[in-house]
């Protein structure tokens, strides 16, 4: 029986069939979103901010600490840890593209959350790359002065930058941990770990064409204009 009554030129009875099988399983992906959602809403509260972490803005080099960076009737704040190590020349390709769709965007998060995004680079470094990549919209923290990016899990042991993305909520004067892509350090059995693709557009795209995203394909920081 079929899901809908819409049909597209010239399909064949045999792809019809295919595409409904397929459609049902994303109707209860779909499903499997909201019900996540719901349980992610439903957490209680993590644990205490371990420290009130002193991070050095962009824009300014001013410095702002964790529990400033709530604005008034905002209680929600989403860091995302972008990979750029202090002794590197570029960040990783892939936070790049991540920050690419971002900045097209947070003029809407901002209207509900607090969003910025944390490295571990320098100031100066971090202010050259974002107007290199002409960024107009991003909030940019450096974390190269605190111990935030190894307290929150972004950054190992050997001080390697890990992308994870970490939510933060205010309870009054308090600050506490709410949620984070933990996705990034659980098992897994082959690919990527898919840990924050649901934030980014560019998989989500890719991963509805024939070719999908490929095995062994990641974005680039420049390409070849033919």
């Amino acid at each position: 029986m079929a899901i809908h009554d819409k049909t597209f030129p010239n399909e064949s009875e045999e792809y019809r069939a295919a595409r409904d099988k397929l459609l049902s399983k994303e109707m209860d992906l779909r499903q499997q979103i909201e019900e996540l959602s719901a349980l992610r809403r439903a957490l209680p509260l993590g644990g205490e901010a371990k420290e009130d972490y002193e991070f050095r803005r962009i824009d300014d080099d001013s410095t702002i600490r964790l529990s400033q960076l709530f604005e008034k009737g905002k209680d929600t704040l989403v860091l995302y840890s972008f990979m750029f190590a202090p002794d590197a020349s570029q960040p990783c390709p892939s936070c790049n593209s991540i920050a690419d769709s971002f900045d097209g965007n947070v003029q809407h998060l901002d209207d509900r959350v607090n969003f910025y995004l944390v490295a571990k680079a320098s100031v100066t470094k971090m202010k050259a790359w974002s107007e290199l990549r002409g960024w107009r919209h991003l909030k940019f923290l450096s974390s190269s002065y605190n111990y935030y990016n190894r307290d929150y899990h972004a950054e190992s042991d050997e001080g390697f930058q890990m992308p994870i993305l970490n939510v933060f909520v205010k309870r009054g004067d308090a600050v506490f941990h709410s949620y984070a892509t933990e996705l990034l350090y659980a098992k897994f059995e082959q690919g990527d770990p898919r840990h924050v693709d649901l934030l980014w557009p560019l998989w989500n795209v890719l991963d509805l064409t024939p070719e999908g995203r490929g095995a062994y394909w990641y974005p680039k920081i420049t390409y070849k204009v033919s």
